[in-house]
């Protein structure tokens, strides 16, 4: 069953990365679900400290120490949408803002199209509109990067 709150999805200009993890979806999000781990696969977290009780589910909350290149900040996160074995919403506040989205679909048997979608905005100290142009390409490498790691991470364990 499919809960989430009223935050609506990455709208048209969000930046969207995708693989195909040759896995089924229940076996990627068992992986996932865990966003203590998402240090593990993702190059950008340095840590992450939770500030609920909840450690997944909607209304989980997180701090998420972020480093790209020299800029490193704390990202302050939520989960604002969860539908078990197929998608994961968060929302951030803070320093950089936006909403972005993990999503996985059965594309054949035993793989999944893992899409990650993520609308930010950055303050007007970072450049605003401007600075979010030139963190795209980056950004993309970043997340594609990430994106490799967690597919060799699922693929690597054994079905």
């Amino acid at each position: 069953m499919a809960y989430s709150q009223p935050e609506g999805t990455p709208s048209p200009r969000a930046l969207v990365v995708e693989i195909v993890i040759d896995r089924s979806p229940s076996e990627v999000w068992a992986d996932v679900r865990d966003v203590g781990s998402h240090v593990d696969w993702m190059h950008d977290a340095v840590a992450i400290r939770f500030l609920s009780d909840e450690r997944e589910g909607i209304g989980t909350r997180f701090e998420c120490d972020t480093k790209v290149g020299p800029i490193r900040l704390t990202d302050i996160m939520e989960i604002t949408s969860w539908d078990e074995g197929q998608l994961m919403g968060v929302r951030h506040v803070g320093l950089v803002e936006g909403i972005g989205e993990f999503t996985l679909e059965e594309i054949s048997p035993g793989r999944t199209r893992f899409s990650w979608a993520e609308d930010l905005t950055f303050p007007w100290y970072f450049g605003g509109p401007v600075a979010g142009v030139f963190a795209r390409p980056v950004l993309r490498l970043i997340w594609k990067r990430n994106l490799r790691h967690l597919k060799a991470r699922v693929e690597a364990r054994l079905t």
